[in-house]
């Protein structure tokens, strides 16, 4: 039988002891003679190999789907940072593809060939996120792996390691993380011997860290040397015009995961998708899609079927001001049709009064959700 993959240490280096019978024989009624290869794998080997199954077919800056000034002035800006070794601050809120970008980044640099690794600091308490980074020793905890295990860091040593929401780190984790990426040298948990690696550091949050430090909950020094270089991701509310493409790639990929085909998005639903804030960014804009196509009985999109998906139409933020120019001029529109609606209550009674087609009448009708007092006929 194979055993387990067990850590050995040859000439002051941790491997990966891989054993694994190739060949069994009798050589006697009681006695079974087996023969064994062993195979050493060095962490950042093991790295590459997570680093390829994580990635599959994920793209590059290629991937990153938009044209919009922000959007542009964004990618050139990452793509300058791609072949410079230094950490990397990307500032987003959510939603806003920090990690896509990290990758697309991680791709672009002479690194490229090695693992990107990727931890979420605000998915694990504090103690399994020094373990997930450093590593451990053995029996360096109850449960622990008997021989001990490399963290992230040793895994992609040569290659990149992406610490999402930073911001969450504990004091005690920064301090380790500081002494790392001042000199290139860290214990693992429980361990008493210094490693030394390679490995670029980009960090990515939603949080002001500023204000962090201010308060108390991240250090100052470890902020200025994360802060060498800064990548500020533009919002979905930043770049409307590249909605209806991201709206086109995520009604087409949700269709071939649900097994069913493409619907069409209409005019008037691209039109109210981007008249939204979205405070979700991308990430909330392709659930809102996944569950439209999901839901949707019919080859086509239109307002309705996004609103059955759960898209609250909104105007205006929490002061009662509206949140943009768009949507000023929205909610001017659904007052006005409101309130001549109860004259003209038919489609193209409204329509001659106010010098447009029927056509753009009833979808701004069904985009606003207007009905009349009193259901009267098209005349």
């Amino acid at each position: 039988a194979n055993a387990a993959p067990q850590e050995v240490t040859l000439g002051d280096q941790p491997y990966q002891l891989e054993l694994k019978a190739i060949r069994a024989q009798a050589e006697s009624s009681e006695a079974l003679a087996a023969e064994y290869m062993l195979t050493l794998h060095a962490p950042n080997q093991l790295g590459n190999r997570i680093s390829k199954v994580q990635m599959g077919d994920v793209g590059g800056f290629e991937a990153i789907v938009g044209a919009s000034p922000p959007l542009r002035e964004t990618k050139a800006r990452a793509k300058r940072f791609a072949s410079i070794q230094a950490p990397l601050m990307i500032h987003g809120e959510t939603g806003t593809g920090k990690e896509l970008f990290a990758r697309a980044t991680h791709m672009a640099g002479p690194w490229h060939s090695a693992a990107f690794l990727a931890l979420n600091c605000a998915t694990l308490p504090e103690n399994l996120v020094e373990s997930e980074l450093f590593g451990y020793a053995p029996g360096a905890f109850s449960g622990a792996a008997r021989g001990g295990k490399p963290g992230l860091l040793e895994l992609a040593d040569g290659g990149t390691a992406f610490l999402d929401e930073i911001g969450e780190m504990s004091i005690y984790v920064q301090a380790k993380l500081l002494r790392f990426i001042q000199d290139g040298s860290f214990r693992r948990v429980g361990g008493k011997e210094e490693r030394r690696i390679n490995v670029r550091i980009i960090c990515a949050t939603h949080r002001d860290l500023k204000q962090w430090v201010d308060a108390g909950r991240f250090r100052e020094d470890l902020m200025y040397r994360l802060n060498v270089l800064t990548l500020p991701l533009p919002t979905l509310r930043d770049r409307p015009t590249d909605i209806a493409a991201l709206a086109a790639l995520f009604v087409s990929r949700a269709a071939t995961q649900i097994g069913c085909p493409t619907p069409l998005l209409s005019e008037t639903a691209i039109a109210l998708l981007r008249s939204q804030p979205w405070p979700g960014n991308v990430r909330q804009l392709e659930n809102l899609l996944f569950r439209t196509v999901a839901l949707n009985e019919g080859n086509k999109i239109d307002p309705e079927a996004l609103q059955s998906a759960g898209l609250e139409v909104s105007q205006v933020g929490g002061d009662g001001e509206p949140q943009s120019w768009k949507l000023a001029q929205a909610a001017f529109e659904k007052d006005l049709l409101t309130r001549l609606y109860r004259h003209y209550p038919s489609t193209r009674k409204l329509a001659k009064r106010l010098g447009v087609s029927h056509t753009t009448i009833s979808d701004k009708l069904r985009i606003h959700q207007i009905e009349a007092a009193a259901t009267k006929p098209a005349e």
